[in-house]
């Protein structure tokens, strides 16, 4: 015998409220941003109490490697109490031909965040966040890595005390983690942020512009590409993978093109404003090529504090986009 819900039934049933995605730090406000550094900050120091997310489900979908991220933000739901739920790349009848939005809502009905990784564009996330049940967390898509700039904040806040003033040069290449960097610090009044990039290796001027659309508070964010031109000398000197997610490079000979955009320890002492700049790595680090043990295991490195700021960061996210 076939049963179905009366309309009046399902009209009852129980709706949630508006969904809060974290697709991108560019659809943030100020306020919001700042909310979830200060909150990451006090649960470094504090932890959380009671578990704010008890009985609560968070998916963890990663379609591409990770150590930190994956790891960070299942600890995270451990720790605010929900129960993690692991997927693999390929684990999800997306694999299969059904679409994402499908997929979404199916799993909306059992979760209540679904933190993705994909090396495709954010209309995969999107996609993802097309229903309206379940949050959708970017823990990196191929244009943008979020939850990074959060961490990076949070690690130079917990060093600084405050966010306004301080510089920041990013060197390497212009990749997700820096988007997220120009974002970020675009949204915080008073922050500067200096790209260095090598030619044809730069943050693309879209982001850009849109970056500086959202400047505010006389936060500042510039690129260049020749090094022989900087005379200016920063807080935080940060860099990252040369190799994003270790994809190739169609150049043969890129490399040389970033041999001067090594961290050594002439760098630092070239570009850092005194002992209190600190040096920064989202990790992985590809030793002897963006940065040389003598900087990544230095005094003034703090990156492997930033990696830790991970979790707190995956913590104040969850808890943001969950707990409404």
């Amino acid at each position: 015998m076939t049963t179905s819900f009366a309309p009046q039934i399902v009209a009852a049933l129980p709706r949630r409220g508006t969904t809060r995605h974290l697709l991108s730090l560019s659809e943030m406000g100020p306020e919001s941003l700042a909310f979830l550094v200060n909150r990451a900050l006090e649960i470094a120091a504090h932890g959380v109490g009671v578990p704010p997310l008890l009985g609560k489900t968070v998916g963890i979908y990663f379609k591409r490697t990770s150590t930190r991220t994956r790891t960070a933000f299942t600890v995270a739901a451990i720790k605010l109490g929900a129960t993690p739920v692991a997927f693999g790349p390929n684990d999800l009848q997306i694999c299969t031909g059904e679409t994402i939005a499908d997929t979404a809502r199916v799993l909306a009905g059992y979760l209540d965040a679904l933190v993705v990784r994909t090396n495709a564009s954010i209309s995969e996330m999107q996609a993802f966040a097309s229903q309206n049940d379940m949050a959708i967390i970017n823990a990196m898509s191929d244009s943008e890595h979020p939850t990074q700039a959060l961490a990076d904040l949070v690690t130079i806040k917990e060093i600084y005390g405050r966010l306004h003033d301080v510089s920041v040069l990013y060197v390497g290449e212009g990749n997700n983690s820096a988007a997220a960097l120009a974002f970020a610090v675009a949204l915080t009044p008073g922050m500067r942020l200096m790209l260095l990039t090598p030619e044809g290796y730069g943050v693309p001027s879209s982001v850009l512009e849109k970056a500086q659309g959202l400047s505010l508070g006389g936060s500042v964010i510039e690129q260049r590409h020749d090094i022989s031109t900087l005379r200016d000398k920063f807080d935080v000197i940060y860099t990252t993978r040369w190799q994003t997610m270790g994809d190739p490079k169609p150049d043969s000979n890129w490399k040389e093109k970033f041999r001067p955009y090594s961290v050594t320890q002439e760098f630092m002492q070239r570009f850092s404003k005194d002992a209190s700049t600190v040096f920064m790595h989202d990790l992985p680090a590809v030793r002897g090529d963006d940065v040389v043990d003598e900087v990544l295991d230095g005094p003034q490195s703090v990156a492997f504090r930033q990696a830790r700021h991970k979790l707190t960061s995956a913590m104040s996210a969850l808890e943001w986009c969950v707990r409404q």
